[in-house]
């Protein structure tokens, strides 16, 4: 595997971390993660790591035992004097606890990002965090990766942008959905959404012409599917000739599944940063592999990553 790196990984994605390490030109090294009787867990490797550059590759999705093995390799690397310790967390965990929104309630991805810096982090890796703001979390570098290298291309390929418009399910994604329509020259619309509370819409509006046209709603994670299933709901209802989704995270919970299923959406264009838990003839998924692989050699070799940015 060679004498500088090696690859890691937990229990969450096995086949994701070895498609990055497979894509790299390596493979995974040997790690344990025995149980206790009670469910406690502990971790150890089965080959030196000493003064090697090891990366561990897991995301941190739910349950939080994918959080609780990366936290314990990573100190099991530092006590094995690794020389440096890289998490490649394609999905973050907790991202969308990123601030106060009302009182008396915990920062989430601040609190993970102490914890992976407390556990002996170096260097972190991540794709389309929820908020951009999270990098300035963590005390260590974080290479923040876009899915548009990915979705783009996609995109390009597979619709005809004379009569395709790119739309936002919320304000929040008006950001992300106006760096892809200016990249491809389309119109944009957005879906305005009131909540009294997580995972429960009260009213929506889309505020744009989607008369006659291929609507492509696009999102970073989608997790019961409500809002963009709606969000689809109302475009039909306003004369759109179609509507797709993307989305790089499927956390894809609860009655997501069903509800994309029997909705009025197309296709539903995702990465594998998180495994399906269900197979969907709607849902299309795109590999983050190859991109993970690409920004690993150039940090390895201490090369710019900058041409992995689109938008």
């Amino acid at each position: 595997m060679g004498d500088r790196l090696k690859f890691f990984t937990g229990n969450a994605d096995k086949n994701l971390a070895a498609k990055i390490a497979k894509a790299y030109g390596s493979g995974l090294g040997d790690v344990s993660i025995p149980q206790f009787s009670d469910g406690e867990y502990t971790t150890y490797f089965n080959e030196t790591v000493r003064g090697q550059d090891v990366f561990i590759i897991q995301s941190t999705n739910p349950p939080v035992d994918n959080l609780m093995e990366t936290l314990l390799m990573i100190d099991a690397a530092k006590r094995a004097s690794a020389r440096q310790i890289i998490a490649v967390l394609p999905y973050f965990g907790f991202a969308r606890q990123d601030r106060k929104d009302k009182p008396r309630v915990a920062i989430g991805s601040k609190l993970v990002a102490n914890l992976l810096t407390a556990a002996g982090v170096t260097r972190v890796m991540t794709m389309d965090l929820h908020a951009d703001q999270i990098q300035g979390f963590f005390e260590v570098p974080v290479d923040h990766l876009y899915a548009s290298s990915i979705f783009l291309p996609y995109i390009k390929e597979n619709y005809n942008l004379e009569n395709l418009v790119m739309a936002a399910p919320d304000t929040g994604g008006t950001k992300r959905a106006n760096a892809y329509s200016k990249y491809l020259g389309l119109e944009m619309a957005i879906c305005y959404k009131q909540r009294s509370e997580a995972n429960k819409i009260d009213n929506m509006l889309v505020i744009g012409d989607v008369a006659g046209k291929d609507m492509l709603i696009v999102d970073d994670i989608i997790d019961t599917a409500g809002t963009i299933c709606k969000a689809a709901e109302l475009m039909m209802e306003q004369g759109a000739k179609s509507v797709s989704a993307m989305c790089t995270h499927a956390v894809l919970s609860g009655p997501a599944y069903e509800r994309i299923n029997n909705s009025a959406i197309k296709e539903l264009i995702v990465t594998d940063t998180i495994a399906l838990k269900q197979k969907s003839d709607k849902i299309k998924v795109l590999t983050v592999a190859n991109l993970f692989a690409e920004v690993i050699r150039n940090v390895e070799n201490h090369e710019s990553i900058s041409s992995n940015f689109i938008v």
